[in-house]
């Protein structure tokens, strides 16, 4: 079950929903309707933690398989969140609301340092907070880097955005067999591999009994539907109730 009167969630959204119906970018019209869905929530007397991917512009594993190296290819990935984070940002801003871009990697002439004192004093004060640069290091995904900032800042909940419904037994794209979980535990989507989330986020958020819902972010409204108690997507839990 989710925890009761959430004040504090860690929303992580997929690269590709910025993307919109392209394979490739940002698309302003997608940037417009997150943007509003962020500041709708914020009403609510929620506080806002947002990690973005990068996959709309650049993928670091995809793009070793390739044989760009993978260090320097992690590193692109990374630019790639800040420059996703800065566009939501800059709607945020424009409409009005407070939003703060921290990067894992320094540069400050972009964005402010990761630093998580910082970031809560800004979450106290209800500003938005967007972290980018994943953890600023290789080797570790945005997943990570979300489950992470979660727990350094003591978040509720962590909700991660996909363009499908939650959680599959096998990719509903390819099978059209495939069965959408509604309850899952930690151990459970660990050991199945479900590849959702990668294993450290998952043992991030076990480890600090964090409960995580993936949803589809294609849909607007489906957050607020979810923090008003609507059952939306998969809820990844320490309960053992897998179905």
């Amino acid at each position: 079950m989710l925890p009761k009167n959430i004040k504090r969630i860690l929303i992580k959204y997929s690269g590709e929903v910025l993307a919109g119906v392209n394979s490739f970018g940002i698309d302003p019209k997608v940037v417009d309707t997150i943007s509003d869905e962020i500041i709708s929530l914020t009403k609510l007397n929620i506080e806002i933690g947002i990690v973005f991917g990068g996959g709309n512009i650049f993928r670091g594993l995809s793009a070793s398989e390739q044989g760009v190296d993978r260090v320097k290819g992690d590193y692109i990935g990374m630019l790639a969140t800040v420059i996703n984070a800065l566009a939501i940002q800059e709607a945020v801003v424009r409409k009005g609301s407070k939003c703060r871009v921290m990067s894992a990697i320094n540069m400050p002439d972009v964005a402010e340092s990761m630093i998580i004192r910082d970031a809560i004093n800004y979450l106290d004060n209800k500003e938005i907070v967007i972290f980018s640069a994943g953890v600023g290091r290789p080797f570790f995904s945005t997943d990570t880097g979300a489950a992470l900032r979660a727990a350094e800042i003591n978040a509720d909940l962590v909700i991660k955005g996909t363009k499908v419904e939650g959680v599959y037994d096998k990719d509903p794209a390819k099978y059209k067999d495939a069965v959408l979980y509604h309850d899952l535990s930690y151990d459970t989507a660990i050991e199945k591999k479900l590849r959702v989330m990668d294993i450290t986020a998952f043992s991030i958020c076990q480890d600090n009994k964090i409960p995580i819902i993936v949803c589809n972010m294609t849909k607007s409204g489906n957050i607020k539907k979810i923090l008003s108690g609507q059952k939306i997507g998969t809820l990844i839990s320490g309960e053992n109730n897998d179905k």
